[in-house]
C-alpha cells in the first residue's frame, strides 16, 4: 500500500529481458540503508519487488503483464520515474490509499502553466470512467492527485510547483502514456452497484444512483 506522495525521482539504468520476465534496474536517492531485498516500491505508480541491491542500484522483477499493462513496457534508459516506498503503520496518510495496481494507461493531452499552478489534461479511459468523478482521488504515475474537471473525454488534475519540480510529469509531453490507479474506494462502490442495484445494471451508474445509495 502506497500513499501517492513521491519520495524520489529515479533514473532508469536499463530494462532487460531474464527469461520469460524482465529486470528494471534504477539508480536512487532513497536511503538503501532503509531498504531490503523483498520490500515493495512503486514505480510510476506500479508496485514492485526489490530483487538486488548494488549501492544506488535497485533492481526489480519485472513481469510481462506490468510491461504490457502500464507505461513502463516502453521504457527508456535514462528516463526518470517515480519513486515510493511502501507504507508502515503508524505513518500519516498524507495522499491517499494507493494499491500500486495499475488500471491502465492513459494519454497526456495537454500541459498549461498558469500564474498559481499547472494544469494536466488527460484522457478519459472509458472503461474505467465511472471510477472518476470531480473532486475525487487519483493517482497519476503514481502521483496522489485530485480530479479538477471531468467531461465525456478529458479529465484534469492541477500540480503546485514543488509537484512539478519532484516528479517526472515535468518531463512528459503531449501523447504520453500516463498509469493510472482508480480510487480503490470507489472501485469497490462500483462492484457493489453493479450486482445489487436494478438501476445499474449494464453498468448506467450515475451520481444519482450514489447519492440515492447514500453514498453522499
Amino acid at each position: 500500500m502506497f500513499t501517492g506522495l513521491i519520495e524520489d525521482k529515479g533514473k532508469v539504468v536499463s530494462l532487460t529481458q531474464s527469461g520469460k520476465n524482465w529486470k528494471l534496474i534504477v539508480e536512487t536517492a532513497l536511503p538503501v540503508a532503509d531498504i531490503k531485498i523483498g520490500d515493495s516500491i512503486a514505480i510510476n505508480g506500479a508496485c514492485l519487488t526489490v530483487e538486488e541491491m548494488s549501492g544506488q542500484l535497485l533492481t526489480f522483477h519485472t513481469l510481462y503483464e506490468t510491461l504490457d499493462r502500464t507505461s513502463l513496457g516502453a521504457i527508456k534508459t535514462g528516463s526518470s520515474v517515480n519513486m515510493e516506498r511502501a507504507l508502515r503503520f503508524g505513518d500519516r496518510l498524507d495522499g491517499h490509499i494507493v494499491s500500486g495496481h495499475i488500471d491502465t494507461t492513459v494519454e497526456l493531452i495537454s500541459v498549461e502553466k498558469t500564474t498559481t499552478d499547472i494544469v494536466v489534461k488527460l484522457q478519459v479511459p472509458k472503461e474505467y470512467e465511472l471510477q472518476l468523478i470531480e473532486k475525487g482521488s487519483i493517482a497519476i504515475d503514481g502521483i496522489s492527485l485530485t480530479i479538477a474537471k471531468l467531461t465525456d473525454s478529458y479529465f484534469t488534475v492541477h500540480l503546485i510547483p514543488v509537484t512539478w519540480d519532484h516528479t517526472n510529469l515535468s518531463e512528459k509531453k503531449t501523447g504520453d502514456r500516463i498509469n493510472i490507479e482508480t480510487d480503490v474506494i470507489g472501485k469497490y462502490i462500483q462492484r457493489q452497484l453493479d450486482r445489487t442495484s436494478p438501476a445499474t445494471k449494464g453498468s448506467n451508474i450515475t451520481m444519482g444512483t450514489l447519492a440515492e445509495a447514500g453514498f453522499f
